[in-house]
């Protein structure tokens, strides 16, 4: 019971937290609607299968600069996302007629976890060795740490993109422009905070 306890307490704050994907998952919300943030939230169930091998193998033996370069390529990235949502601020658009794809939303969110260091961090220092310890109980005490763990990440940013998409009815012409661009400026800050954290490493 305590494996699940400490399960929910870790997934429901990394599914709450800000940080680069939550504010992806909310840009393309307000971008496409909420189908194109559902796409996004769930990129964690499907990139942290291998995060979680590698870290536990080998980036532990790794060298730090190699730590350092993923969190500066994760940076540029997000700060590449930013820079484009500001842009499509510019432009007259009615609410969920941004040009996408399911591909596309889906493409984003998993490079953007990929790329963030923060899962890779988790997993080395957190979630790798609690997730031996719920092994050394039993096979089923690490499958209910991993579910519970996943469904509140995920679960919660799909539940923060339908409330993003619900308030989207309130938000037209000028105002939804002001919205995108402040969520596509606090990507670039981000971003920008991930190369600091690199640079200071």
């Amino acid at each position: 019971m305590e494996t699940l306890a400490t399960a929910f307490a870790l997934g429901f704050t990394a599914g709450i937290s800000p940080g680069p994907l939550l504010t992806v998952v909310i840009t393309s919300t307000l971008e496409r609607g909420f189908g194109a943030g559902v796409r996004v939230a769930i990129a964690p169930a499907l990139t942290d299968g291998p995060i979680i091998a590698i870290a536990l193998l080998v980036l532990k033996d790794l060298p730090t600069d190699w730590l350092r370069g993923i969190t500066t390529a994760g940076g540029a990235f997000v700060i590449w996302i930013g820079i484009q949502t500001v842009r499509s601020a510019r432009h007259e658009l009615r609410l969920g007629d941004e040009p996408g794809s399911s591909m596309r939303d889906l493409g984003r969110g998993v490079l953007v976890n990929l790329l963030n260091p923060h899962p890779w961090l988790f997993w080395l220092t957190v979630g790798g060795p609690l997730l031996i310890a719920a092994w050394r109980d039993g096979i089923l005490w690490a499958a209910g740490f991993l579910a519970v763990f996943y469904g509140l990440i995920v679960g919660c940013k799909i539940v923060l993109a339908w409330i993003t998409a619900r308030g989207r009815r309130f938000l037209t012409g000028a105002w939804y422009r002001r919205v995108l661009a402040a969520s596509g400026t606090l990507l670039i800050g981000l971003g920008g905070l991930l190369i600091w954290q690199a640079v200071r490493a």
